[in-house]
This record gives C-alpha cells, structure tokens and sequence, in this order.
C-alpha cells in the first residue's frame, strides 16, 4: 500500500518582506509631508513675485523655496487663559446647579412625606367613631374629645392647602 504525503509547506515571509509594506507607509508618508510644505516662487507676466502651494505653469522658470513658519499669535497664552477660566467658570456654574437641583429635589420629597403624613392625620381626625387617646405629661392616657378633633383637623387641612399640591 502506498502512503501520500503531502510536499507543500508554508514558506515565512523573510523580514525583508516583513518590512516592505512599512517602509512604503514610510516612504508616503514623507513624500507627503515635503508636498504639503513645498513653496514655489516666480514672476508672473507683469513682473510680480508670486509665491504659492501650486506649481506654477511649465513656461516659468521658477524655484521651490521653504516657506517660512506661521506667525506666532502674540495673544495665544492670554487666549488661552482667557478659555480656560470660562471652561472652569462653565464648570463651577454646572456643578452649582447640580447641588441646586439635589436640595430641590431632596425639599420636594421631604414635603411630600409631610404632605401625605397630614393627609393620613386629617383622615384619622376625621373617622369620629373611632376613640383616639392619647398621653398626657404624666403619662395618663387621654382621650381625644370632637372639639379637639376638629381643631386640629381645620389646622392641618389650612396647612395641608398652604403647602400641598392639590391631589
């Protein structure tokens, strides 16, 4: 019986090859940077220098020059000041009004815990067949008459008007 073996194997690229595809992004990459910084200089037909970006037409003599660095801005660090206090202003005015709105928002639901407390209390004043005592400084228990009852239910409900939302 004959076996079958298999001769193909996977060849490694050499590091050479390894390199090729990074040297051409190198190389690209350069070519690009002296395009975009390359200044040319002629005169034109009616005796003006001219410098630009672009190649002059091919009839001119012309030269490739280096262009000189952009102008510092002499107000970038007072600029620069200048946005960074307002950003920090921005930020103080945003967290100043996150607390503001935390203490509304806190105001709110303790109000409403209150609110609905009164509430329970008005309806408890209100249910007269149902004996409510309570302790006097002596520790007695006492019961509460209908006087006292409605007293203190008209005081709750004036409360309850002044401070509640109607519900």
């Amino acid at each position: 019986m004959a076996s079958i073996r298999s001769s193909s194997t996977l060849k490694q690229p050499t590091s050479g090859a390894r390199a090729l595809p990074a040297l051409l992004a190198a190389c690209l990459l350069v070519a690009a940077g002296a395009a975009a910084a390359t200044t040319y200089k002629w005169t034109d037909a009616n005796g003006r220098v001219v410098y630009s970006d672009q190649p002059p037409p091919t009839n001119v003599k012309s030269e490739t020059v280096q262009a000189p660095p952009p102008r510092a801005n002499p107000a970038a660090a007072k600029d620069l000041t200048k946005q960074e206090g307002e950003f920090k202003k921005r930020q103080m005015d945003a967290a100043e009004n996150a607390k503001k709105s935390e203490t509304l928002r806190a105001e709110n639901v303790k109000r409403n815990e209150m609110c609905t407390r009164a509430q329970g209390q008005i309806r408890t004043l209100s249910a007269e067949q149902v004996q409510l005592v309570r302790q006097n400084a002596k520790g007695e228990d006492v019961y509460v008459d209908n006087t006292t009852r409605r007293k203190e239910r008209g005081e709750l409900e004036v409360w309850v008007k002044a401070n509640c939302l109607a519900s």
